[in-house]
């Protein structure tokens, strides 16, 4: 087995300990936390309703409160190794039924937002960075009004325009179908999309402006390489380094934007009935799709880790060192 493979390896090996270790650890602290809220952990499952006796039991002998805490926590963090995250009091349902039958708006919506904030953010940040002058001042003037309007302002702002006044897409709903889906997810898509793409464009343009002022770019300029060849296969490349570690925080943090868009655009997705969930204190579901955000959040920081190498020929040398 090579050097570079073997290094690979057993940094992939400490990435993927250190997310187990994560997991276990914030699952820990999030079943904790309904023993933290105030008052008993069974008038907290109740939901602060008046409830008999004979209710308050059940639910005791439903979430085994009379077993030790480790026991109770265990038993738990079994059913969520299983898929078990155990039933919902708000709809009296499965809670990995309600998250499965969510999953695919929200899915759909990230990942439709993370191609916009991708594409958008380092075309935008390259052309800056080349074409200096009234097109950098523009791109700076736009970014700086796209990164400092809040999400549910964006939301507002693009119904308003394309769904009331042009009626070019639909303001609720998340269509059937894959290419009705993507039509009813554009708006929203837009607006969850909009001020982080503008971050990475900023970071684009910087992280090229510092690559495009470096000696080997001057040396290969004066070797007569074409500038298209020196932008695209020298400087580019060198200067996604930084942006890959934004777009990796960008895209992972998504899932928590989504509840204030998918509450705008009426969407039935995993940020609405997060929101759901907390103001019902529906803790099960709580607590299932808060694991889930923080498992795709350590998932993508994994993912950016690993696409380092490829980026960065330097780290690929250090990982195989």
């Amino acid at each position: 087995m090579s050097d570079a493979l073997s290094g690979a390896l057993r940094m992939i090996a400490k990435r993927v300990s250190a997310l187990a270790l994560l997991m276990l650890t914030t699952s820990f602290i999030v079943f904790s936390a309904m023993y933290l809220a105030p008052g008993s952990p069974e008038s907290f499952l109740a939901r602060g309703n008046s409830v008999t006796a004979d209710t308050l039991q059940a639910i005791r002998d439903q979430y085994r409160l009379d077993d030790p805490f480790f026991e109770r926590y265990l038993s738990w963090l079994g059913g969520l190794v299983t898929g078990d995250f155990g039933q919902s009091l708000q709809f009296r349902q499965p809670v990995d039924d309600l998250i499965a039958s969510r999953i695919t708006t929200t899915g759909t919506l990230v990942a439709y937002a993370s191609v916009l904030i991708l594409a958008s953010g380092i075309v935008i940040g390259v052309i800056a960075a080349v074409k200096r002058g009234k097109v950098d001042s523009a791109a700076i003037i736009g970014t700086t009004v796209a990164m400092g309007t809040p999400s549910f302002v964006v939301a507002i702002g693009l119904t308003s325009l394309f769904a009331v006044t042009l009626g070019w897409f639909p303001a609720f709903g998340a269509g059937e179908g894959f290419f009705n889906r993507i039509w009813h997810l554009t708006l929203p898509a837009v607006a969850l999309a909009l001020s982080s793409a503008a971050l990475v464009a900023r970071a684009t343009r910087s992280s090229m402006l510092a690559e495009m002022g470096k000696e080997y770019v001057e040396t290969a300029r004066v070797r007569g390489i074409p500038e298209g060849r020196i932008i695209w296969r020298h400087a580019f490349r060198n200067a996604m380094v930084p942006v890959v570690t934004l777009a990796g925080l960008v895209v992972s943090g998504l899932l928590v934007t989504t509840t204030l868009v998918e509450t705008a655009f009426g969407l039935n997705g995993m940020g609405s009935l997060l929101v759901q969930s907390v103001n019902a204190k529906d803790f099960p579901v709580t607590q299932a799709i808060v694991l889930i955000i923080v498992g795709v959040f350590a998932l993508c920081n994994l993912l950016v880790d690993l696409l380092y190498p490829l980026v960065d020929p330097r780290v690929r040398g250090k990982v195989g060192a």
